[in-house]
């Protein structure tokens, strides 16, 4: 007798560039895997992520509003590097690149991380600074999530966010890294975003489960997360 396991995807949004992903791919525990990436401290303004994690993935380590590895319980894996892992189940990409357009001159180096798992690809952009080349589009491939900054100022902002958008297509988009409420970052809101688009949500939700075939048939669909 064969048993299907229905699996999905867990994903809830902590605010400015921080999430907290829950996955259990086949074979795994039952009480899954918690990854958290970029997880602030208390000085943007914002409630610090809190709670067990399995692994936490950090963008670059120069910044407090990405860094918090401390605030998060059970002594996460923490990777916060380029390169290829496998960590709790999950196949990880790293990918260098740059926190301005200066080649890292002004901000230093960030890592794009693009996790699969449970059949579904997840590029988070980190504080991408700067248009992504032929090779960093090439390693990032298809992607079903992606997780992009939108607020301009120490990222890309939304004519940026718009382009790299279209050249990477994916089924669903979530900007990160703009102005909310709470936040004292000198970054501007998600609107302009939402009107280079052009199809922006009116409601925003706090958390989302996927699975796989959630994904059929989207193509840049906009998705707005609150906290």
């Amino acid at each position: 007798m064969c048993y299907f396991v229905v699996i999905n995807m867990n994903i809830q949004y902590y605010g400015h560039s921080c999430f907290k992903i829950t996955t259990k791919s086949e074979g795994k525990s039952a009480d899954g895997v918690v990854a958290f990436i970029d997880p602030f401290d208390k000085k943007i303004g914002l409630k610090p992520p809190q709670g067990k994690a399995d692994v936490v993935f950090v963008s670059h380590k120069q910044h407090d509003d990405h860094n918090n590895v401390d605030a998060l319980k059970d002594s996460p894996v923490v990777i916060d590097a380029p390169g290829e892992y496998s960590v709790k189940g999950i196949n990880v990409a790293g990918i260098d690149s740059f926190h301005d357009d200066k080649e890292g001159a002004q901000r230093g180096r960030n890592t794009i991380f693009v996790l699969d798992t449970e059949d579904i690809r997840v590029c988070h952009l980190g504080d991408l600074g700067t248009d992504l080349s032929v090779k960093q589009l090439e390693k990032i491939g298809n992607v079903d999530v992606l997780m992009i900054p939108v607020g301009g100022n120490y990222t890309i902002d939304f004519k940026e966010a718009t382009k790299i958008a279209k050249k990477l297509s994916p089924a669903i988009i979530i900007p990160m890294h703009y102005k909310m409420k709470g936040t004292n970052a000198d970054i501007s809101d998600e609107k302009d975003f939402c009107n280079e688009v052009g199809n922006c949500p009116k409601e925003k939700v706090n958390k989302i489960n996927l699975k796989k075939k959630d994904l059929e048939g989207k193509n840049m669909e906009i998705l707005l997360m609150s906290i």
